[in-house]
């Protein structure tokens, strides 16, 4: 019997380094997202190859220096317009709002992975004007920016990483620098949070470099994730100097209107604090973690895992400090919130407070909050 009398025909091999290229050419660079984003689906990305932050820099090298592609206009299949392209914006707006409340493994944000398979990638291989191919490739770019986080929120790192590359090759195809610098600074996390600082500081400070006349709030989004970097680095002074630069691009951001992206909105001052709580947390200074706590106020239902995970990390704040018994509501209200998040990335926090609580492992109400993670549960009823 045959693979295609099984309806295995289309099972060939996938090349290991597929997604991970920065075409200089944009014909090349079509086929290359389509390609990509046509194979995806399979657990290839998801088993047999591995995340290297290394992989990263030659695409962030490649984005720095070349220029933007002289023309969008394509001719192939069918005309693509403007409603094609709020189609993909509408679809990516829906899918981010999910992801915050419901995780990147959730069903609801699955859905992007099939956009840029059936639909996005198709329309690359249409017909258009050189303005329409131009928001086409943001419009893509903004859906593989978001594939890419909710690859990285699930923990398929892989598959994650050539998210981000293909989003950020369609940013400079797209001539939209901002853009590219976001998908720069998700890239810079996520080799962040797996431990690869110096890379993660090379993708910002391209990030940070390139965007000097790109809105504030953008700006002030790269200098809080270089902020994070080097907390995780255990870089006091340089941490605490892009968190400054950070919270004056956002005063500034704050008075003025009309120039910040859709993708950009969730930006706001709270945000800055949450993330801060984390910083500080980071470099061993609870008692500003907890002050900056004092303004993350993003609403529970609508960023739930955000909310969730700055829980996590207040609760470890606390355990810095050494109060017991202010760390552990903190973490049960991270369990109960994150137990209904699908997220590896929340999952991984949880698992790093449980190790925190080592010096108490012995209370039974540290056991019984052991148990909880160890069990995924999330009802407050079996406290």
């Amino acid at each position: 019997m045959t693979l295609s009398e099984i309806g295995l025909a289309a099972a060939e091999p996938i090349d290991d380094h597929v997604g991970l290229a920065f075409p200089r050419s944009l014909s090349a660079a079509l086929q290359t997202a389509g390609t990509f984003w046509s194979s995806m689906d399979r657990r290839h990305f998801l088993t047999a190859t591995a995340f290297s932050a290394a992989a990263f820099g030659p695409p962030t090298l490649r984005w720095l220096s070349q220029n933007t592609d002289d023309a969008s206009a394509h001719t192939g299949g069918r005309r693509i317009g403007r409603a094609d392209i709020t189609e993909l914006s509408e679809l990516a707006e829906q899918a981010r709002h999910t992801d915050s409340r419901f995780g990147g493994a959730s069903a609801g944000v699955s859905a992007v992975a099939v956009c840029l398979r059936d639909v996005a990638s198709p329309m690359l291989g249409g017909t258009y004007t050189d303005a329409v191919g131009k928001e086409l490739f943001a419009a893509t770019a903004v859906l593989g920016r978001l594939a890419g986080w909710a690859d990285f929120d699930a923990g398929h790192h892989p598959r994650a990483q050539r998210q981000f590359i293909q989003a950020l090759r369609m940013s400079r195809a797209a001539g939209d620098v901002a853009l590219g610098g976001y998908v720069l600074s998700c890239m810079a996390l996520q080799a962040c949070l797996r431990d690869y600082h110096d890379d993660a500081l090379d993708m910002i400070d391209a990030a940070t470099s390139a965007t000097r006349h790109s809105p504030p709030r953008v700006r002030a989004f790269l200098y809080l994730v270089e902020a994070r970097v080097h907390a995780r680095a255990r870089s006091p002074k340089a941490a605490g100097q892009a968190l400054a630069v950070s919270e004056r691009l956002l005063e500034r951001a704050d008075s003025r209107t009309g120039d910040d992206p859709t993708w950009i909105d969730f930006h706001t001052r709270a945000r800055l604090a949450a993330d801060a709580v984390e910083i500080h947390r980071d470099l061993g200074r609870p008692a500003e973690a907890l002050r900056w706590n004092e303004e993350a106020t993003m609403p529970a239902d609508r960023f739930a895992r955000s909310y969730g995970i700055r829980m996590a990390v207040v609760s470890s704040a606390h355990v810095q400090a050494r109060d017991l018994e202010a760390a552990l509501p903190a973490a049960h209200t991270s369990v109960d919130i994150l137990g209904r998040v699908a997220s590896q990335r929340a999952r991984d926090y949880l698992d790093d407070l449980v190790g925190r609580f080592a010096p108490w492992r012995s209370e039974p109400e540290v056991r019984l909050l052991t148990d909880r993670v160890g069990s995924g549960a999330s009802p407050s009823t079996q406290r």
